[in-house]
């Protein structure tokens, strides 16, 4: 992928969507709800203080996000649905 977001956004690639519920039934399409997790794919170089100093970001290559449900931009590269979005919109990083 030949995409790097500028300062301080992140590039998310969201989970699917689940299929079935816990008890088995199975979701149609039109029932699902936007996955709100997902997997850091690219960063950028991070946030320009006011004083010119760079303030890196917290956030890496690899981690499992929490954002919101309406965060980001939703752009398409390759074929593949992406998200840009701001640190900021990252409520929270999943630890395994």
């Amino acid at each position: 992928m030949n995409l790097t977001p500028l300062h301080d956004r992140v590039i998310v690639r969201p989970s699917a969507p689940e299929q079935t519920t816990k008890g088995g039934i199975i979701i149609p399409d039109t029932a699902k709800e936007k996955p709100m997790q997902g997997e850091i794919i690219a960063v950028g170089n991070g946030k320009v203080a006011d004083n010119g100093t760079l303030s890196a970001l917290t956030v890496k290559v690899g981690d499992k996000v929490l954002y919101g449900k309406y965060s980001g931009t939703e752009i398409s590269v390759e074929g593949e649905d992406l998200l840009i979005m701001r640190e900021n919109d990252i409520f929270a990083v999943i630890n395994a």
